[in-house]
């Protein structure tokens, strides 16, 4: 039986008061694609508008990235379905990979909430990269407390934007994510940092999509099993 993942993307295409140029970047899609293409799992995008999503950070140089640039499957996400005509639990595992758009439209997203809340209440995997962890801000499964509230998870770190986007994202993710109660946890800069918590895995930084694509992988096969 072929296992299904949506992919929930960003259609945000400028952030902040500097008006930065933004999307979902590249490798955060990319490589977790190549590693679970690459294993036959079924790859679908949706986003909160449905249709375009714009991309920064595009290296030519990295093969993956330059796959899939060519792909069926990029196109595909540039015709994203509207989340909210999607349902997770169809799914067997969600992700949400980061970029700076997210911090737009994916964070406090009412469908992005519930695709999290339908997912993980069916017994789903939930994974997300970077900013992309700012979905799980402000979810709750129906009993008020914070989704993140002692789970054990990363994401991109107070350090790293410090020297990337600070004056530009409307809040330090890290914190928002300590403040509700998550046990957060970072590498060095830049480093690959993946945290499996269950079925929540979530990945520091863009050199963590690879690995968590493959976390995300191993995570699959065992729910198939």
């Amino acid at each position: 039986m072929t296992q299904h993942v949506l992919f929930i993307v960003t259609n945000a295409a400028v952030l902040g008061p500097h008006n930065r140029k933004v999307g979902f970047f590249f490798a955060e899609v990319a490589h977790p694609f190549e590693v679970l293409d690459k294993a036959g799992v079924a790859v679908e995008f949706a986003s909160p508008a449905g249709g375009w999503t714009p991309y920064d950070a595009y290296d030519e140089k990295d093969p993956a990235q330059k796959e899939f640039l060519a792909s069926k499957a990029f196109r595909r996400l540039n015709h994203s379905r509207r989340l909210s005509e999607v349902d997770a639990a169809d799914y067997d595992a969600i992700l949400v990979p980061g970029g700076l758009g997210p911090m737009v439209d994916i964070q406090r997203n009412a469908a992005v909430q519930n695709a999290i809340v339908r997912a993980w209440s069916t017994g789903k995997l939930v994974s997300a990269v970077c900013h992309g962890p700012c979905a799980l801000l402000g979810v709750d499964l129906g009993d008020g407390t914070p989704f993140v509230r002692g789970k054990k998870l990363t994401s991109f770190s107070k350090k790293e934007e410090y020297d990337y986007a600070r004056e530009d994202v409307p809040y330090e993710l890290e914190d928002a994510l300590r403040a509700e109660g998550a046990e957060y946890s970072s590498a060095a800069n830049w480093q690959p940092h993946v945290v499996v918590d269950g079925r929540l895995i979530t990945g520091q930084n863009p050199a963590s999509a690879g690995p968590l694509g493959k976390e995300l992988l191993s995570a699959l096969k065992r729910q198939d099993s």
